[in-house]
């Protein structure tokens, strides 16, 4: 039962990752402009004295039910994942004797932390520093779950693994994790398509770029430090090194992939891992050269977070001989 409910947790996580990239990329981040409820609600209203009601108290936002609906999902998946990691940590409690606790109270300190980025994302009206570390958050989340899920399972001892092939393991993972979080930077500036041709940018190698708004965290959206309106240029720049750090991922996480490929018994977690990184290659050059299409755009997020879970079953599997990869 405590493994199954990590499997489930694991497996709505991952979904509230999509999810929350379908609720950014549809611009429904502020579809409900208080929190936790929906223009004081806890569904979005309806009802002609709950809408009246809800014009009364935000008379800026007219209510737009879609966007609602989407954004209040999102925050019912949310608390449902929270309530399995409180019950996630009370069973481990209970079975301390034999399992870990720092684990799954970590997690519990993570999800409330989670919850405060989704109160900030909206009473700080989207500001990207906030959004970007929700998705950080929510990533991490479906790590550490994933690597708590696979401390579950034993099986007979594997031959040792080389010190030098776990080392590419981690870098992989780091690298990952870094254009993670470029490409969330990216998502909350809006600044997919800031470069809309590939692989060159504006018809160049080494376009006009602004790094130092670009990437200023403390910041409002499209806003600069001092308040001005952000400009082309630094979203370029923040477009820009997203793709450079694609190049860096294509590179670490191959490598690896290569070198999993040389010894037989890695060789379907190899594939599964080249398999992931040649389809989110595709997805990003794509989403450039479609305009950004809503379904593609979801879709290179849920790779991301499957090329994670990925890369980070095959660092644990290295990292722990008794179970083979």
């Amino acid at each position: 039962m405590y493994r199954n409910l990590i499997k489930i947790a694991a497996g709505l996580t991952f979904g509230i990752v999509v999810l929350g990239a379908f609720v950014r990329l549809s611009d429904a981040g502020l579809g409900c402009p208080d929190w936790p409820g929906c223009y004081g609600h806890v569904t979005v209203p309806d009802e002609a004295h709950e809408l009246a009601s809800a014009q009364a108290n935000f008379p800026h936002q007219p209510v737009e039910a879609r966007k609602g609906w989407i954004e209040m999902i999102h925050r019912y998946f949310a608390s449902t994942l929270g309530v399995l990691i409180i019950a996630i940590a009370a069973m481990s409690w209970r079975r301390r004797a034999v399992q870990p606790l720092g684990l799954p109270l970590f997690l519990v300190g993570l999800v409330v932390f989670q919850g405060l980025l989704g109160m900030w994302t909206v009473t700080l009206r989207l500001y990207p520093a906030v959004v970007t570390a929700h998705l950080i958050g929510g990533m991490t989340t479906l790590a550490f779950l994933i690597w708590l899920l696979l401390r579950q399972y034993r099986s007979p001892s594997a031959s040792p693994q080389p010190h030098a092939m776990r080392s590419v393991a981690r870098l992989a993972l780091a690298v990952l994790a870094i254009q993670i979080v470029l490409g969330g930077w990216v998502s909350t500036n809006y600044a997919a398509l800031a470069c809309s041709d590939f692989p060159q940018c504006h018809g160049t190698w080494s376009p006009v770029a602004d790094y130092a708004n670009g990437f200023y965290p403390l910041r409002e959206l499209g806003r600069t430090a001092g308040g001005e309106l952000l400009q082309q240029e630094a979203l370029t720049a923040i477009h820009w090194v997203h793709r450079i750090g694609a190049l860096f991922t294509f590179f670490a996480v191959g490598y690896l992939g290569y070198r999993l490929f040389q010894r037989v018994e890695h060789k379907l977690m190899a594939a599964a891992l080249c398999a992931a990184l040649a389809l989110q290659i595709v997805l990003g050059i794509a989403n450039v050269l479609l305009n950004l299409p809503l379904p593609l755009a979801v879709a290179h997020n849920a790779v991301a977070a499957l090329l994670l879970v990925v890369l980070v079953t095959i660092n644990y599997r290295l990292h722990n001989n008794n179970l083979p990869v």
